[in-house]
């Protein structure tokens, strides 16, 4: 049984249980979803700041689950929390972002993210930058105006982002779109055939991708970019993120 945690940080059950009903028919057998949505913070992720907060939380989260989950994904496009989740935890960590851009560009040589807020532009560009995937990106496309719910943006949206993914493609060149944010979940299956480009699914991505890494069972790295840190002490933090912050690192690689 491979155990998939699906942490959502941000605060919203309704996005969390969309997420839940769009990942689950992919999941092969033997695959389980843990889903678990943000106990703090805000709705929904829309600006750096609210990235900062959230990369706490999800540190958090990880460290209070650890042990009970092989796999985790970190389900917010931007991918807050992600670098420092690699480094600290013994099992493999997923962005919902980095893993549909990576898919994007197995399909297509640039891609083109669209989304519903205006607000998500800076962060959305610094993630493909954090990847290294700026010279992949054609274009950030982004409505700019107000939506009545979070969990309805996609509907009340649903022309107005199909009509920004056709720019994309006409204006920008792009031969993949990425409908983007764990809101828009389902909405790349509805609108396929409306697109003329592959329109990438994040959670789904994101959620096989999971299965591939189990798959491949990595151990974890004992030297380079995500190595765990050397133990340091620390003050007013959770109990299970000190402890964390605490471990010792894998044995160093020995020297060829």
């Amino acid at each position: 049984m491979t155990r998939i945690l699906l942490f959502n940080p941000n605060t919203s059950t309704e996005v969390t249980d969309l997420l839940v009903r769009v990942a689950r028919p992919f999941l092969s057998p033997g695959s389980t979803l843990v889903p678990v949505t943000a106990p703090r913070g805000v709705s929904y992720i829309a600006t750096r700041a609210e990235a900062a907060i959230a990369s706490g939380i999800v540190l958090d989260v990880l460290a209070e689950r650890e042990g009970s989950f092989d796999i985790a994904i970190i389900a917010a496009f931007g991918d807050p929390g992600l670098g420092g989740a690699r480094e600290l935890m013994s099992v493999p960590v997923i962005g919902l972002a980095e893993a549909a851009m990576l898919s994007a560009c197995m399909l297509g040589q640039r891609f083109s993210i669209v989304s519903f807020s205006r607000a998500l532009g800076p962060w959305f560009r610094e993630c493909a930058a954090m990847h290294g995937l700026v010279e992949r990106l054609a274009s950030i496309r982004l409505l700019d105006e107000p939506f009545a719910s979070l969990a309805n943006v996609q509907d009340e949206k649903e022309e107005l982002l199909i009509d920004l993914s056709r720019k994309a493609i006409d204006e920008d060149g792009a031969d993949v779109i990425i409908l983007a944010g764990a809101p828009l979940a389902g909405l790349a299956s509805r609108v396929r055939e409306r697109v003329s480009v592959p329109v990438v699914e994040s959670i789904v991505a994101a959620v096989k991708q999971a299965e591939l890494l189990a798959a491949l069972n990595p151990k974890k790295a004992s030297a380079g970019t995500f190595r765990r840190p050397d133990p340091k002490a620390s003050l007013g933090l959770s109990p299970a993120l000190e402890r964390l912050l605490l471990a010792e690192p894998a044995e160093k690689a020995p020297s060829p």
